[in-house]
């Protein structure tokens, strides 16, 4: 069973920075892409970053220039560094990965709170 764990979620001011952080583990795997979704209270789950396993990133226009993803693929990790933080940034944020048999998997979320 293949599990994905955030960390790195907390309460920031306008401005600041954060790191998330996603490790995977469990039974064999290799996931194609992986990335970050969003969801702030009342909206639907947004696409943040993509990163494939080569490292090609796409990412959302609202987070271009401040939010970067990385991956290390022989951690099984994927990280969001986020930048310039905004009030309109706060959400849950999800980690997920992308199998090669197009099967998606999801960690439990972890919240980003960004005070102004």
């Amino acid at each position: 069973q293949v599990q994905l764990v955030e960390s790195g979620g907390g309460l920031v001011q306008a401005g600041g920075s954060l790191r998330l952080s996603c490790i995977a583990s469990g039974n064999s795997f290799d996931f194609n892409a992986m990335g970050w979704y969003r969801q702030a209270p009342g909206k639907q789950r947004d696409l943040v970053a993509r990163i494939t396993r080569r490292g090609t990133t796409t990412y959302a226009d609202s987070v271009k220039g401040r939010f970067t993803s990385s991956r290390d693929n022989a951690k099984n990790t994927v990280y969001l560094q986020m930048n310039s933080l905004k009030s309109e940034d706060t959400a849950v944020y999800y980690c997920y990965g992308n199998s090669f048999a197009g099967d998606v998997y999801w960690g439990q979320g972890t919240q980003v709170t960004v005070s102004s």
